[in-house]
């Protein structure tokens, strides 16, 4: 496996996988990685001839009060999953590789970007357009591979794909999550044993969603008042947003008959967890 730390050095060596034929996949990571950044670069090894991952905590995607500093960094023994799941090339590079002195160039997907976490963290998926675009820019992947858990950001990164014509196909693969339910986040090192608890009442509320759904229910307002009073039996997790949204806009619905993303973001303590489910026609929650 190799490990990159260079643009240049990347962008030679993808250029010479595409050049012998080969079909690149890249799984973009911020490192810390779980056991659904494995389902993704396993995915991804199915999909294709070479599997690139990169590691980089991406500065532009965290506001001023946000996490950044303190964002787990494990890269010893990421590099040491990927390895024992035959990844190809690792690449990590430093931030001002990224963003050399004086960069003032950024891509900004507008209108689906200021919903879900969009209105929550303003800025934050500028960051991750960004980024995305430098990283496709750099590995020339063929196929990028995402986790549905981050569902706002898939529908952004969708339609910046779409917009832009790019030459890339983006897979979505499911939620992984714990025995419990417990949607895998590298942010869930940050909870202590209570707080893990209390932040099983997200996919709860999720889990009851999926279960009126199915029962015939389609009107928004009643699935998320079911859902707000699961939330609601933990008081001390704090609501960041309920919603049940178009997946490709993210604009609210007001029924879910012909499909829905139902998301959810909760402050459990200091940190904050997201999580969704698709109903209707993707059906329930994924596991």
């Amino acid at each position: 496996m190799q490990i990159l730390r260079s643009t240049k050095e990347m962008q030679a060596l993808c250029r010479n996988f595409r050049e012998q034929g080969k079909e690149i996949g890249l799984v973009p990571t911020m490192g810390a990685l779980h056991a659904g950044h494995l389902s993704l670069v396993r995915a991804a090894r199915s999909k294709s001839d070479v599997v690139a991952v990169s590691i980089f905590v991406n500065p532009t995607q965290f506001g001023p009060n946000e996490d950044f500093s303190r964002y787990p960094r494990t890269f010893e023994q990421d590099c040491a999953l990927l390895e024992a799941e035959h990844v190809d090339v690792v690449f990590a590079p430093p931030v001002d590789e990224m963003y050399p002195n004086g960069a003032s160039t950024f891509v900004v997907v507008e209108g689906v970007s200021d919903r879900l976490d969009g209105a929550s963290r303003p800025g934050h998926f500028r960051g991750v357009t960004t980024v995305v675009n430098k990283l496709f820019n750099i590995a020339f992947p063929h196929r990028a591979f995402f986790g549905q858990k981050d569902a706002a950001q898939v529908a952004v990164l969708r339609k910046m794909i779409r917009d832009l014509n790019m030459d890339v196909e983006l897979v979505v693969c499911p939620i992984v999550r714990e025995q419990d339910d417990l949607a895998l986040s590298s942010r869930n090192v940050y909870l202590n044993e209570e707080q893990r608890r209390q932040a099983l009442v997200l996919s709860r509320a999720l889990q009851r969603v999926d279960e009126l759904s199915a029962a015939g229910e389609v009107s928004a307002a009643k699935l998320l008042q079911e859902a707000k009073m699961v939330l609601a039996t933990e008081p001390a997790v704090r609501l960041d947003y309920l919603a049940a949204v178009d997946p490709d806009t993210l604009e609210d619905l007001a029924d879910v008959r012909e499909g829905a993303l139902v998301a959810v973001a909760a402050h459990v303590g200091p940190t904050r967890l997201i999580d969704n489910l698709l109903i209707g026609k993707s059906g329930g929650l994924a596991s």
